[in-house]
């Protein structure tokens, strides 16, 4: 049992299946925000990717403007906005209609990584000529629109300026967590896909960082994969379509969410199995057992204020169910 109640939140790729479109993968984010509302999740975040055939959360505003007017009190944020793709201005327009439209319900979630490929990056950066080595100075100006720290500033964002949106940092290295401190703001380290500097990012976010008036104290979300079903064994065949997912992109390629399979053997190469095994380390796959032992490990290891799950499979119902395994298991902990 947790001396605390710890927040679960739900991060979505909105994945488009194999067959499917991006209009059924909208409509499966919409049952799925409903669920997570109706299932106390803390918060809903949705990942800036482009150029990719099996995620259609590429405009992420726009996409959480149509589940928040679907939904009444669930938070609704980005993890992330890919900030070097994109004007700070530009971004904090939109942060800021959002929280206009949905008040006190709205995070910006921002990320330092393109979210694409280099052509894809080229192609989005195309008309800009600034650097990613502006990234600290581009959140610090975003932060202090939203706070006003100058009353009459030449430009403003309208609507967002003044407007105390949180903002956090997102990343998956020692970089992203000093500069979370440095700042002040809380961090969420993506775990579910890059978990090797987890437990030293969390160290040196927590041993360096600097209160600021948007926080005292240091505040760490975690995102972890979940995929969870009534037995071990289903949960394993459901798990293979990320595993395949996965696969394809270390071979450069994108694809849409692929059905899962009952062997990976003839799928992957030894080295294939070796990386993916690695950079989804931080999944939890199993019944609602295995699921429960997992995750009292990752809040003992990491001492997470926050969980985030995300989860990616082929049929909608068990994706559905998955989330409600989860939320079972941690209103269990708590």
């Amino acid at each position: 049992m947790l001396d605390k109640k710890i927040p679960l939140s739900l991060l979505d790729l909105a994945p488009i299946t194999q067959g499917s479109t991006a209009k059924e993968a909208f409509s499966h984010s919409l049952d799925l925000v409903k669920l997570a509302e109706k299932l106390g999740y803390h918060r809903y975040w949705l990942a800036e990717h482009h150029n990719m055939t099996g995620i259609a959360s590429a405009a992420t505003s726009v996409l959480i403007g149509y589940l928040a007017a679907n939904t009444e009190s669930l938070r609704l944020g980005s993890g992330g906005v890919m900030l070097p793709n994109h004007s700070p201005l530009v971004i904090a327009e939109q942060f800021g209609t959002l929280n206009t439209l949905y008040p006190d319900r709205i995070d910006l979630g921002i990320g330092r990584a393109p979210g694409s490929n280099q052509q894809t990056m080229q192609a989005l950066r195309r008309h800009m000529n600034t650097d990613i080595d502006n990234f600290p100075q581009d959140i610090a100006q975003i932060v202090n629109w939203f706070d006003a720290t100058n009353t009459d500033p030449a430009v403003r964002p309208v609507p967002g300026f003044g407007e105390k949106i949180p903002v956090w940092l997102l990343g998956s290295s020692l970089y992203s967590a000093t500069l979370a401190a440095k700042l002040g703001l809380p961090f969420a380290f993506a775990s579910h896909f890059a978990p090797d500097l987890l437990l030293q990012a969390l160290e040196v976010y927590r041993s360096n960082f600097q209160p600021s008036e948007r926080l005292a104290k240091p505040y760490a979300m975690v995102c972890i994969n979940i995929i969870a079903a009534d037995t071990q064994r289903e949960a394993e065949f459901l798990f293979t379509s990320m595993q395949q997912a996965f696969v394809m992109l270390r071979r450069g390629q994108t694809s849409q969410l692929p059905p899962p399979v009952e062997s990976m053997a003839n799928i992957w190469s030894p080295a294939e199995e070796y990386g993916v095994q690695q950079a989804l380390g931080m999944s939890l796959v199993g019944d609602k057992s295995k699921v429960r032992h997992g995750l009292e490990t990752v809040l003992r290891q990491t001492q997470a204020d926050e969980i985030m799950v995300n989860g990616q499979i082929f049929d909608h119902q068990s994706r559905l169910y998955s989330f409600e395994l989860a939320m079972q298991v941690m209103n269990e902990l708590s």
